[in-house]
């Protein structure tokens, strides 16, 4: 049997069966089939994995102030990990930063039924308050995924937009489901470890005739000021549907 490949696959931790592991050696050859059921995981204190970073939802008037960046970072709850930190600036009341990257090797033009599992360090009480609404309870925790590449674009008032729906603030779209928000509990403006599902969510999407998905994982902020998080896990089960 073919193994399923991610393109790279380094710091790519594969759910095999224990059949499919003791025939790794043998595993590589054409007429080999893709593992039907393989999970991604991805941890940040070993590096990107190829996650990049991208930002959409506000004009291009206002490029120079949305205060975007992202990087391999020390993570805050414990300076001896890593994380991979994002963090924007919301000017226009609806800017959505995420992370994206591709999977390949999987079954072309197939329906996947697939669980979230995203972990990361916020800082934001879910009741605490801000301009447009709460810092933690008013940025909405997205994961999405789809056979074609996610991609933003201007559109005709300078807008940048991205091509896949993802819904707007709270509610999710054909290419995202709504994971929670990025709220803590209490009072305190301290960062700590959150993990956000869509257990309660069904999730589906289909592959393009190349056997490859993208992914992505990102924030719909209803909060107009600076918010800085740092991603330590994404995991996501694909299970064929």
């Amino acid at each position: 049997m073919k193994v399923v490949s991610v393109a790279p696959v380094k710091n790519v931790i594969w759910a095999f069966g224990t059949v499919l592991a003791m025939g790794l050696s043998s595993c590589n050859t054409e007429t080999e089939t893709p593992n039907p059921n393989p999970t991604f995981t991805t941890d940040f204190n070993k590096g990107a994995d190829s996650w990049t970073a991208g930002l959409v939802d506000y004009n291009e008037q206002q490029e120079g102030i949305m205060e975007f960046s992202s990087k391999i970072a020390a993570l805050p709850t414990d300076t001896l990990k890593k994380s991979m930190m994002i963090q924007s600036h919301n000017r226009s009341d609806d800017a959505f930063m995420y992370l994206t990257r591709k999977l390949t090797g999987l079954t072309p033009n197939q329906t996947y039924k697939i669980g979230f599992e995203v972990e990361l360090a916020s800082k934001y009480p879910q009741n605490s308050v801000g301009i447009g609404g709460s810092p933690g309870g008013a940025v909405y925790l997205k994961a999405g995924a789809s056979g074609t590449e996610p991609q933003r674009a201007k559109d005709n008032t300078g807008q940048w937009k991205l091509n896949w729906d993802k819904g707007a603030q709270s509610e999710g779209g054909k290419d995202a489901v709504l994971l929670g928000t990025i709220g803590i509990e209490g009072d305190d403006v301290k960062y700590q470890i959150i993990k956000r599902t869509n257990s309660q969510a069904p999730f589906s999407a289909k592959t393009n005739d190349k056997g490859e998905l993208w992914l992505i994982v990102g924030t719909d902020s209803g909060f107009e000021g600076l918010t800085t998080l740092y991603y330590t896990q994404i995991k996501a089960s694909l299970t064929k549907q």
